[in-house]
């Protein structure tokens, strides 16, 4: 496997490999942080045409951008964070989704100071487990250069390895 430019996959890509092999047609999934559309889109081109994609973003930015590569009927668009999507996701859907996908730091192209922030993440990872099925896949894709990613990454780290191995694989992918 070699990245675009010949080189490893990076991080995303990596998640996205993960995902492209066990995501299948009709299902639903969420995107957690979908920054300027480019996990969302590739979430709904592996689900559609019956599956669905709820995205999240704090930054009306984020919407625009997303709104721009996918369809709308293929994706809800979320104006909120990351940590509320158990309220925002359809409670019949609990317990149903098929894959979480975060890809935390900040929203390329705009201010670098409005990150994600550990406190709500941890909240949202949380949150992601209870809406995964049995089988589901949970990514998280962490950035330890900007400001705050390295205390993200590390609780994010910790958070993962407390989990029950009898109930759930973690790996951890680190350049």
């Amino acid at each position: 496997l070699v990245s675009p430019n010949g080189g490893l996959p990076s991080s995303v890509l990596w998640a996205q490999l993960i995902l492209k092999d066990r995501l299948r047609v009709g299902d639903v999934v969420v995107d957690a942080t979908m920054g300027n559309g480019h996990d969302t889109l590739f979430l709904a081109q592996c689900v559609s045409p019956d599956g669905h994609v709820f995205a999240f973003d704090v930054q009306e930015a984020a919407l625009i951008e997303t709104r721009k590569r996918v369809p709308a009927e293929m994706a809800t668009l979320i104006h909120a964070g990351h940590e509320t999507m158990r309220a925002h996701v359809p409670t019949n859907l609990h317990g149903k989704i098929s894959a979480v996908m975060f890809n935390l730091g900040y929203l390329p192209g705009t201010d670098k100071a409005l990150i994600t922030r550990t406190e709500t993440t941890m909240i949202a990872v949380r949150e992601a487990l209870e809406l995964l099925k049995p089988s589901g896949i949970l990514t998280v894709v962490v950035y330890p250069g900007h400001e705050g990613g390295a205390d993200e990454g590390r609780h994010i780290a910790e958070w993962a390895a407390s989990l029950d191995s009898r109930r759930f694989e973690v790996q951890h992918l680190r350049p």
